[in-house]
């Protein structure tokens, strides 16, 4: 069995992590992603620590946890783009492949005769994906773009965060870099869409994946709201806008997570909980009635669920088919149950020899499942064979090479 891509081919360019997390996407479901990386340094990521992997002693190497979370499987080599004979290399590389993804800002790469319009002449097939801070066009396309400042940029920030007017109030950014993986995702979900134009055609085309643009395209629901009502949504902490109870709430001995759907599940909440008067009350009755009166609403069911432990709540309430669960260390998620039947750790060894946990991919599929977890590569670890097993080079045009710094 293979994964769906297999036999597919990627020249990823791309640094930190909206690239490298839709590179990653490729490699699971068994696409060849080839790294280009800079000579001696590599990709940024590779020095973004601690914490860095432990090695069979103990002693940290020089590996990055945040480089190992989107770079595993692929192939590494080294090449100086800053020199004509690197760029030859990537122009040859690019003939050879189905995709090509980047990262560098408008026009960086187009400077050395390797732009979109340079390499879809020699591989009119190529689909040729680019992914920015804010777009190829428009008046911000020259700015540099990082998750941070996007998901403040693009509206996310004020939805997040308590409301005014409570202890630790303030907007605040999501605990992962969310635009940067939405936009990988979109940037993966866009090359396959490529790649079917391309089997109708035989034409490949270029993909323009902006940060901005995806951070809008993702306040869903926010964002309609506003444009519905053309009011700004307030921050609510972890309450729902549109939903209610979706809230956490405290425990007697710490948090619980009540996410009610719909009014069928509000009222086996209250007859689970002891309180089907609530459920009859007219005001709570629907969920628009029980968004209107949140006010009066919640702190009623905080007093109720405070009564008890968490364990107890989750107990009463799956019986009673109440969607809930529990807030999670990450210690927690990977002990839990579902997560270990799902296997979404699995073990890999680093070149290096040291022992690596992975997080795997959640896509499962019957008939070509995702490949097996392989862990990321070692800075140029595959230089000489690429450029060997592809180009055709030999070891003294390679070594040639290395002296003269090019790779």
């Amino acid at each position: 069995m293979t994964g769906c891509l297999t036999g597919l081919r990627m020249l990823d360019l791309s640094r930190v992590l909206a690239g490298p997390w839709a590179g990653q996407i490729f490699v699971d479901l068994g696409a060849e992603v080839i790294k280009v990386e800079r000579p001696v340094t590599g990709d940024d990521t590779r020095g973004w620590g601690p914490p860095y992997l432990a090695d069979e002693s103990g002693r940290p190497t020089s590996e990055s946890a945040y480089f190992l979370s989107c770079n595993r499987g692929k192939k590494s080599i080294t090449i100086d783009l800053g020199d004509r004979a690197g760029q030859d290399l990537v122009r040859k590389l690019a003939m050879k492949c189905d995709f090509l993804l980047e990262n560098y800002k408008v026009g960086g790469l187009a400077k050395y005769g390797l732009g979109y319009e340079h390499l879809t002449k020699l591989n009119p097939g190529l689909i040729y994906c680019s992914v920015t801070g804010f777009g190829q066009t428009g008046p911000y396309k020259d700015r540099a773009g990082y998750d941070f400042m996007i998901q403040a940029m693009g509206g996310l920030m004020s939805v997040t965060g308590l409301p005014d007017g409570t202890p630790g109030a303030g907007p605040v950014k999501v605990g992962v870099a969310i635009t940067d993986l939405f936009t990988g995702m979109y940037a993966a979900v866009a090359m396959l869409a490529a790649l079917e134009h391309r089997r109708r055609t035989g034409m490949g085309q270029h993909i323009d994946m902006a940060l901005l643009d995806v951070q809008v395209a993702t306040l869903a629901n926010q964002a309609m709201n506003y444009l519905t009502s053309m009011k700004n949504p307030e921050r609510l902490g972890n309450a729902h806008p549109n939903v209610a109870p979706y809230d956490a709430f405290p425990t007697s001995d710490g948090h619980i997570i009540l996410t009610v759907g719909n009014d069928r599940q509000f009222r086996n909440f209250c007859a689970a909980a002891g309180r089907p008067d609530l459920s009859a009350d007219l005001r709570f009755a629907t969920n628009a009635g029980r968004v209107e009166n949140r006010a009066i609403l919640i702190p009623q069911l905080a007093e109720i669920i405070s009564s008890r432990r968490t364990d107890d709540w989750l107990e009463i309430l799956n019986q009673a088919g109440v969607p809930c669960g529990p807030i999670n260390n990450l210690d927690r998620v990977f002990e839990d149950p579902q997560v270990r039947h799902r296997e979404m750790c699995v073990a890999a060894t680093h070149p290096s020899g040291a022992p690596l946990s992975l997080v795997a991919s959640p896509m499962k599929f019957s008939a070509t499942p995702v490949v097996k977890a392989k862990a990321p590569p070692l800075l140029g670890q595959h230089t000489a064979e690429v450029l060997s097993g592809l180009l055709g080079a030999s070891n003294e045009s390679i070594d040639e090479l290395r002296a003269l710094k090019v790779i």
